[in-house]
């Protein structure tokens, strides 16, 4: 890919690439472009333009002048308060949209509107990325173009994992996310310090401490796998080291297809692992001689994930080998559904869902979930300064159902049903081919 890059960038012809929402990980998204040859950023968009002005600045400190007379995006970057128009007018003229917002509903809009115009979207938003997945798939299917999950956040650096050890013969036994430090009623107001110091937005920080995302994160790694938690929220022992996860799991109790699941408190910080199980005896020769273990159970692990650095690799790889980092072949095996952070009494007002003062998300299979008529934390996002009300009386760390909480008609809750039915229509494959129906 790299040498496809460069080429790209010689003849003057990149991968033009839009980007809306210019926060802490847009920004870099802006950098790296610049960073990457064969990548030209054609316009950014922020609902506070300063932000995506700043991420155009970035990106126009790329050295254009060698191809100044190949005529492309020699002024830099347009940049736009709202994305949607600008997608409307500018088909055949965008490869990529990068969606980097920490909205569900408009980020929906966005990534329908682009793959409607025949341009590939890759998400760095987790959040509409696991609410949505299969419907957005299968109207990048309809376009004849694709989506895909980020390269750089824990879900696709996992899938990256689990590919190579499926590849050399292994069976994926759990896949998992090394977590720092977690608290499930962390509230915005409460990390306003820590947000900034993190360069993040307190909402996103609270949707980070309270665990929300990471189970976002590993329910779409479900979604990919087949994979499922062992339990609702997952087991998530604390550890001193990644080395201590063979210790903290039986893994003779999992099903053939395997977990998801975390490790918490332990080094290295921002890393995921991946177990497998090989009983080969020859094999078990050759690893215990490459000092894996004796097995038949063998961690795997990477120290980091990269963010913004690896979201190049997502777009090279939708563009040039039209293959996508991670995509719900399974469709929705495990959702991820909202309890209360505190209590929450009738007609309260909720102004919030995922790092709001209202919720946190655990993850819990789909079966489950539904049965019990939960709500998808995802789904929750008051828009327009309106309001939700609630219809009854939560309890704190209860489960908040349909039945509590009045979620208004929308353009996002009609997206979620339609899903939904796309979902009930489908025929999963034991080997994870296809969840679409033909």
């Amino acid at each position: 890919m790299r040498r496809s890059l460069q080429s790209l960038e010689k003849n003057g012809i990149p991968l033009r690439i839009a980007l809306v929402g210019a926060g802490s990980m847009g920004l870099g998204v802006g950098l790296q472009i610049r960073e990457t040859p064969g990548l030209s950023l054609v316009a950014v968009a922020d609902i506070d333009v300063s932000k995506a002005e700043a991420a155009a600045a970035l990106y126009r400190e790329k050295p254009f002048a060698r191809n100044l007379q190949k005529g492309w995006c020699p002024s830099g970057p347009t940049v736009l308060k709202d994305i949607i128009p600008f997608l409307q007018l500018s088909s055949g003229k965008i490869d990529v949209l990068v969606e980097a917002t920490n909205t569900v509903s408009y980020a929906s809009r966005a990534s329908i509107e682009a793959l409607e115009k025949k341009i590939n979207v890759v998400l760095m938003n987790a959040e509409v990325d696991a609410l949505l997945g299969p419907l957005l798939h299968k109207v990048a299917s309809e376009n004849g173009v694709m989506i895909t999950s980020d390269a750089g956040d824990q879900h696709g650096v996992l899938m990256r994992m689990v590919e190579e050890i499926s590849m050399w013969g292994f069976r994926p036994v759990m896949a998992g996310n090394i977590k720092g430090f977690l608290n499930r009623y962390a509230t915005a107001s409460s990390l306003i310090e820590e947000a900034r110091i993190r360069n993040l937005n307190p909402v996103q920080c609270a949707a980070y401490t309270d665990g929300t995302k990471l189970n976002i994160e590993m329910a779409l790694v479900s979604s990919a796998t087949g994979m499922e938690p062992f339990c609702r929220g997952m087991e998530g022992p604390r550890a001193d080291d990644v080395n201590q996860v063979l210790e903290k799991f039986d893994f003779n109790r999992y099903h053939e297809k395997g977990v998801v699941d975390y490790i918490l408190g332990a080094t290295p910080g921002g890393g995921v692992y991946v177990v497998g199980y090989c009983s080969d005896p020859v094999q078990m020769s050759y690893l215990n001689y490459y000092k894996m273990g004796r097995g038949p159970f063998y961690l795997f692990y990477r120290p980091y994930h990269l963010c913004h650095l690896e979201t190049p690799r997502a777009i090279a790889k939708l563009c040039l080998q039209k293959r996508a980092m991670l995509e719900p072949v399974y469709g929705q095996p495990s959702v991820v559904i909202a309890f209360a952070k505190r209590e929450l009494k009738k007609d309260d007002e909720i102004k919030g869902g995922i790092g709001s003062d209202y919720f946190y998300g655990l993850i819990e299979r789909k079966e489950t979930a539904g049965a019990i008529n939960s709500i998808p934390i995802a789904l929750i996002e008051p828009e327009d300064g309106k309001p939700y009300r609630m219809k009854r009386y939560v309890p704190k760390d209860g489960v908040v159902t349909f039945d509590d909480l009045e979620i208004p008609d929308s353009e996002l809750l009609n997206l979620y049903y339609k899903q939904q039915q796309l979902l009930k229509n489908c025929d999963p494959s034991s080997n994870g081919l296809s969840v679409y129906p033909d």
